[in-house]
């Protein structure tokens, strides 16, 4: 089933008078329970892209489906909503929410879609322990390590139960033991709960362990290709 149809999609940026295409022209699907990694050198659009799909960027041409609803159609309340309750975003500067909690953090979002303080509290405790982090729920940012807040930006990029989770360069700010482990348990869920994960990075870890890695250049792909017996 189709999660993502991108449709000709086109972003030009102004800069100093001058137009820069970030984007240029792409078109792509994306399945559910996709593990993809998105690459390229810096300036390829990878960035862009991955924030035009969360709908935290609007193309300047072009169309974006989720689920079959044009998001490029949608302005303010409604696509804040939107994303809110369909895309899971994980951001490589983690964005907990300091006098939070890791269980805290991880309902956030639920609590926004007002859902029941026991279904929050029962999706939280279960994705928390599904990242290891049984141990942590009541400690705050500040006293978890670079991997231990990844680990709760992904519980709660999972909270909500989105049709799919966005990750930008993901491993950036952690060592190799912290990736290894973060990647691990976001293989885990995708293949457990068939969540479709899309990564930007520049880290040959993540793009080892994708079924399908996306290169991008100058704004165009460059290629596309499925691995490990992916359909």
């Amino acid at each position: 089933m189709k999660v993502i149809e991108i449709k000709h999609i086109v972003k030009i940026y102004t800069e100093a008078e001058l137009e820069v295409i970030a984007v240029n022209g792409v078109s792509l699907d994306f399945d559910e329970g996709e593990f993809t990694a998105i690459v390229g050198p810096s300036g390829s659009g990878k960035t862009t892209l991955l924030n035009m799909i969360g709908g935290l960027d609007n193309p300047s041409s072009g169309e974006i489906l989720i689920g079959g609803m044009s998001i490029t159609s949608l302005k303010g309340s409604e696509l804040t909503n939107f994303r809110m309750r369909n895309i899971g975003f994980v951001f490589q500067s983690y964005n907990l929410i300091p006098v939070l909690t890791a269980k805290e953090n991880t309902e956030f979002v639920m609590n926004l879609q007002g859902k029941s303080k026991r279904e929050c509290e029962t999706r939280s405790l279960e994705l928390l322990k599904a990242v290891g982090l049984e141990e942590r729920v009541n400690a705050r940012p500040a006293k978890l390590s670079g991997g231990q807040q990844q680990r709760v930006a992904v519980a709660r990029a999972l909270a909500a139960k989105p049709k799919f989770v966005l990750a930008d360069e993901p491993t950036a700010n952690l060592d190799s033991k912290a990736t290894e482990t973060l990647l691990e348990i976001r293989e885990k869920l995708n293949r457990k709960e068939n969540i479709t994960f899309i990564f930007s990075t520049h880290d040959n870890r993540v793009v080892k362990k994708a079924r399908r890695v996306i290169t991008l250049e100058d704004g165009k792909i460059l290629s596309d290709i499925k691995k490990n017996g992916s359909d």
